[in-house]
């Protein structure tokens, strides 16, 4: 029972912050070309994708 709860859990959480990557997209491009900074979104994204696919294991 609590593996689902935990993998339910890990969807939501990839989701938004997938959801999120895409809200800042416009912020982080901006902030790479006029400021120089890298905004590692695209990680995070990978990351909690690679945890809930880690999940069912």
């Amino acid at each position: 029972m609590f593996d689902r709860i935990r993998t339910a859990a890990l969807f939501g959480l990839h989701q938004a912050t997938v959801a999120i990557g895409i809200s800042l997209f416009p912020a982080a491009v901006f902030a790479r070309k006029q400021l120089g900074i890298n905004v590692p979104i695209g990680r995070l994204v990978e990351t909690t994708g690679a945890v809930y696919e880690n999940a069912d294991e």
